[in-house]
């Protein structure tokens, strides 16, 4: 069990990753605490926003959309590698996923398939949404890939994690895609790559 970072270790801890950071209004207050508690933390989930444009993205990231309140991650990583902090606490990123998932993302084992939707993941992962249209044509910049690839390795660093605590959203939630584009195996090892 892994109390969360507090904003100022979690900003320390991407920037000494290597990560351009972008500090988005009052992202250290901005979270949805109040319909329940952020932490234990065990991993971190990877998303794409299927929207084009940086400020737009930025934007529908912090603020939320008329379904969905704000923030919905932690950080926006754009095409350009920048990453966008918009929020610090529960964000609404996860939703309901597997809680067999879970359970193997604590003990960093192989994931199985997710077939359920009986656990709160905006409780236990770190988020961030990925500029990208999800259609498998929008292309991934090589600069978006390694900032994803150094914010996903510095969290797991912070906590001593393995690359095993990266998933997708596609990997949590059963109906979920995200990410497309590149495979969560895939990145999972440039994260243990990274974090040799």
């Amino acid at each position: 069990m892994a109390p969360p970072l507090s904003a100022e270790a979690f900003l320390d801890a991407l920037r000494a990753e290597g990560v351009t950071v972008v500090e988005v209004g009052d992202w250290r207050e901005h979270n949805r605490n109040h319909k329940g508690p952020w932490g234990p933390v065990h991993g971190v989930m990877i998303h794409h926003t299927a929207t084009r444009g940086t400020e737009a993205t930025v934007r529908i990231c912090r603020d939320g959309r008329p379904d969905l309140p704000g923030p919905l991650c932690h950080g926006v990583v754009t095409k350009d590698g920048t990453v966008h902090l918009v929020g610090h606490g529960r964000t609404n990123h996860a939703g309901l996923g597997d809680d067999d998932v879970l359970r193997a993302v604590i003990a960093e084992k192989a994931l199985p398939p997710e077939d359920e939707a009986d656990t709160d993941g905006n409780r236990h992962f770190y988020g961030f949404e990925c500029e990208n249209l999800g259609d498998g044509a929008d292309p991934w910049p090589e600069a978006q890939l390694t900032a994803v690839e150094k914010v996903a390795a510095a969290v797991c660093r912070h906590h001593g994690w393995t690359e095993r605590s990266v998933i997708g959203h596609l990997e949590w939630q059963p109906g979920k895609a995200d990410p497309r584009g590149f495979p969560m195996a895939w990145l999972r090892g440039r994260v243990r790559d990274r974090l040799k």
